[in-house]
C-alpha cells in the first residue's frame, strides 16, 4: 500500500536516499538449543521460555565476518538489478571485525573491485546497522555521493563463552546488506532519525580489549562478551521504549499508522514488551530470533528480508527500524519502503 506520510515535521528532517536492493547471508551450521544443553546446564524449555530462541547459526572454524559480508553483498547483487562498480562508500557496522586493520569495508571493495570508493567499519554493536544507515544518508545529503552500500555482519560465536550460561545461549552469526542509493528527485524514503547514547551504561554489555578497565569499573579480560542481561533488559524497557516513542513523534506517526516495527532482534521477550510499551501489535514486529537468535548488527536487516521473502514487507510501506546495543547505544529510522 502506497502512502504519503502525515509527517508535521518532515521538513526538519531531509532525505533524498532510497533503499535500492537487499541481501542476506547466514552460515550453515545450526546450533540448536539441544546443542547447547550438551554444553552447559540448559534445556529448550528454559531457552525459549526466557528468550523465544529456538536455534542459530554458527560460522565454521575459518569462516569470520568478513566472509559473511561479503556474501550478504553478493547476495544483494544476484537478486536485484543493479550495479556495484559505481558505488562511492561502503559502510560496514560490525563489533567482531576479522583484523583490528584493515577494516571489512575495504575487503569488500577489493573483493568486488569497486574503483573509487571510501570505505569505513563503524563500531555501535547492535545500533550499528541503523546508524550505518543514518551515516549513508548524511553523506548523500552532502550531494558528494551518490550509492553507497551498508553492511551490518557479526560472527558473535568468535567472542561468545560458551561455558556462561547466561549469554551462550542467546548469540549467532549472520549479514545484512543494503544498498542506498540517492534519489533524482530529490525525495527520499527516509522519513525520520533518532540517536541517543547511555555511555555510563557501558559496562553492562563489552568485551575486553586493551584496557581491562571502563572507567573506574574493572572488566572480565577475557575478550569475551560479556553482558548483564538483568541491567540491558531494564534499559531497554526504559529508555528504549522512550527512544522508538520519540522516534515516532519526530515523524508525526502514531503506531498503528507503521506497517512494520523492526527492532534489534536480541530476545523476544524485549520485542514484546517494546511493542506493548510503544503501541504497536505483536502482529507488526519484524522478528527472526527464534531462527537465528541475536545476530547484533545483523539482526535488523535478517529480520527484513525474511519479510520481503515472505511477502509481507512490500514497496510503499512504513517500516520503523531501532537498534540498541552496547555503548549503551540506539539508533533508530522510518523508511518508506520502495524496493
Amino acid at each position: 500500500m502506497s502512502r504519503e506520510p502525515d509527517i508535521a515535521s518532515k521538513a526538519a528532517y531531509r532525505s533524498n536516499s532510497r533503499i535500492a536492493a537487499i541481501g542476506t547471508y547466514l552460515p550453515d551450521n545450526v546450533m540448536t538449543n539441544a546443542d547447547l544443553e550438551k554444553l552447559v546446564d540448559t534445556s529448550d524449555e528454559w531457552i525459549v521460555q526466557r528468550t523465544g530462541i529456538r536455534e542459530r547459526r554458527i560460522s565454521a572454524p575459518h569462516q569470520y565476518t568478513s566472509d559473511l559480508a561479503y556474501r550478504a553483498v553478493a547476495d544483494l547483487a544476484s537478486r536485484y538489478d543493479v550495479q556495484l562498480d559505481d558505488v562511492d562508500y561502503i559502510i560496514v557496522a560490525t563489533s567482531t571485525p576479522d583484523t583490528i586493520f584493515p577494516s571489512i569495508a575495504a575487503g569488500i571493495q577489493a573483493r568486488f573491485g569497486i574503483a573509487k570508493c571510501g570505505a569505513i567499519d563503524i563500531q555501535a554493536a547492535c545500533a550499528g546497522f541503523t546508524a550505518g544507515l543514518q551515516l549513508a544518508n548524511g553523506l548523500l545529503m552532502t550531494g558528494l555521493h551518490h550509492k553507497i552500500l551498508v553492511v551490518g555482519a557479526d560472527a558473535l560465536s568468535k567472542i561468545t563463552d560458551y561455558t556462561d550460561r547466561t549469554t551462550c545461549i542467546l548469540f549467532g552469526d549472520g549479514a545484512g546488506a543494503v544498498l542506498v542509493e540517492r534519489t533524482e528527485d530529490g525525495e527520499g524514503d527516509f522519513l525520520a532519525s533518532f540517536a541517543r547514547t547511555d555511555g555510563n551504561g557501558g559496562r553492562h554489555v563489552y568485551a575486553s580489549h586493551l584496557s581491562s578497565r571502563i572507567g573506574e569499573y574493572d572488566l572480565v579480560p577475557s575478550g569475551k562478551l560479556v553482558q548483564n542481561g538483568r541491567e540491558v533488559y531494564r534499559w531497554a524497557l526504559s529508555s528504549v521504549s522512550e527512544g522508538v516513542s520519540e522516534l515516532l513523534e519526530s515523524a508525526g506517526l502514531a503506531a498503528h499508522q507503521v506497517d512494520w516495527f523492526a527492532p534489534h532482534n536480541a530476545n523476544q521477550r524485549i520485542i514484546e514488551a517494546l511493542c506493548e510499551r510503544c503501541g504497536f501489535t505483536e502482529d507488526q514486529a519484524l522478528s527472526s530470533i527464534a531462527k537465528y537468535g541475536n545476530t547484533s548488527a545483523a539482526s535488523i536487516p535478517l529480520a527484513m528480508d525474511d519479510a520481503v521473502k515472505d511477502g509481507r514487507l512490500q514497496a510503499g510501506h512504513r517500516v520503523l527500524l531501532h537498534g540498541f546495543g552496547g555503548g549503551l547505544t540506539q539508533a533508530g529510522v522510518i523508511l518508506r519502503w520502495s524496493i
